[in-house]
């Protein structure tokens, strides 16, 4: 995204959407099924037939599985295949068949409290286990028995799949715990039977309010620490005689929740103010309300930012004259969701008129043309410029979260 680029903005639900359908891919539900796949299994020894006078055993291992995404919910269709040897003996006599075993599983990525997405699978049951034995020609008796061997090994596989599914281990490999992904932390709700679950749209909401915090939002503008700021010259005073030099730098920024939005009206130009400065006011001005007025959703997180700039400040009148100023410019920051998957941090340009701009003097005659010259107002409107010129590129404020998904390994 360049500075040019305006973000095209999506609510925090629909944000939640796409972030289950972008990070829950067909790798990540095989990772996520991988500790079945290898496994060996024992069916048996089983009695069957009149009597239970036949016993059977099949011995095999779970394949590879297979994953189709279907639906527009995050649903896919999971195949584990079985190969097995099952041996019957009847009579003294010993027959062995080859038989494959193809287990369906349905799974269904969820979100769960607190921030959780979780690979959902119903129990299996013998229906969906399908079996096809492979035989050569066999005699009557045997074949009476093909039946309920299915039957059993369809049931048996059914029981084995749903042991391995509810292991503890088995339940974390399902389970991703965002927040702590993204704290760094380990996951308290991982590996746990049951879940308190919510809607995509929830979890959308919660993912801006859980982790899109003032220290990320920090450590997101503190690039704009150490960025240098030059005006002038500029012309004021009587017969704008006194030519004034500002030279200084943006120290590092200060991040904090925002308090409850309030949205002031626009407050005409000041007659005192100098023409060229009381024009820029008012653009600000008018650009700030839109944005506070676009902003007002209680619902979304947003920030109060400080940015503090030290000025070394010149005004050059038959002598230069020398000041000190600290400055704070409030900006008002936005966690907003935008198209395909990004969070901006989108910012309130500054006004002049709310900039805090203290003044030392370097001596009487500095301070008194100070007082006279009404550098103040002056100052305050060019470091309002240089500031939304700053903040003006979004690019610098915008995560890309569906390419941080992509490059993530499982």
């Amino acid at each position: 995204m360049t500075s040019s680029d305006q973000p095209t903005w999506i609510d925090y639900a629909e944000f939640g959407e796409r972030f289950v359908a972008a990070a829950v891919t067909e790798t990540r539900i095989e990772a996520a099924v991988s500790s079945v796949a290898g496994r060996g299994i024992t069916i048996g020894p089983f009695g069957i037939g009149p009597a239970g006078l036949a016993r059977f055993v099949a011995k095999g291992s779970i394949g590879k599985p297979t994953v189709i995404r279907r639906g527009p919910h995050v649903h896919f269709d999971v195949m584990l295949p079985v190969k097995l040897r099952v041996d019957v003996t009847l009579g003294g006599q010993r027959l062995r068949l080859e038989a494959v075993v193809e287990i369906d599983l349905s799974m269904h990525a969820r979100t769960a409290d607190p921030l959780l997405i979780v690979i959902d699978i119903p129990p299996v049951t013998g229906r969906d286990v399908s079996f096809v034995m492979r035989a050569q020609a066999i005699g009557t008796a045997w074949e009476l028995l093909l039946d309920p061997i299915a039957k059993l090994v369809q049931r048996e596989v059914a029981n084995r799949i749903n042991t391995i599914l509810a292991d503890p281990d088995s339940q974390r490999g399902r389970t991703f715990d965002v927040q702590a992904i993204m704290d760094g932390t380990r996951s308290a709700y991982r590996g746990r039977p049951t879940h308190e679950w919510i809607g995509y749209d929830e979890f959308g909401r919660r993912f801006f309010a859980r982790i899109v915090t003032a220290e990320r939002v920090r450590q997101v503008v503190e690039s704009m620490a150490g960025k240098p700021i030059e005006v002038g010259p500029l012309r004021t005073g009587p017969g704008n005689k006194a030519e004034v030099w500002v030279q200084g730098s943006v120290r590092l920024p200060r991040v904090a929740a925002a308090g409850p939005v309030t949205v002031t009206p626009v407050p005409e130009p000041r007659i005192a103010e100098l023409p060229h400065a009381a024009a820029e006011s008012a653009a600000a001005a008018a650009v700030a309300a839109e944005a506070h007025a676009n902003s007002h959703d209680p619902a979304l997180v947003r920030f109060d930012l400080t940015i503090p700039v030290s000025l070394d400040i010149s005004v050059d009148v038959l002598k230069t004259n020398r000041y000190r100023a600290e400055v704070q410019v409030p900006v008002a920051l936005t966690a907003r969701a935008a198209e395909p998957l990004l969070i901006v941090i989108d910012a309130v340009p500054p006004r002049a008129r709310d900039i805090d701009l203290e003044m030392t003097a370097e001596g009487w005659r500095a301070a008194a043309l100070g007082k006279l010259a009404g550098m103040r107002k002056q100052i305050a409107a060019q470091v309002a410029k240089v500031v939304r010129a700053e903040v003006a590129d979004v690019s610098r404020r915008t995560i890309d979260v569906g390419a941080r998904l992509d490059s993530t390994r499982v």
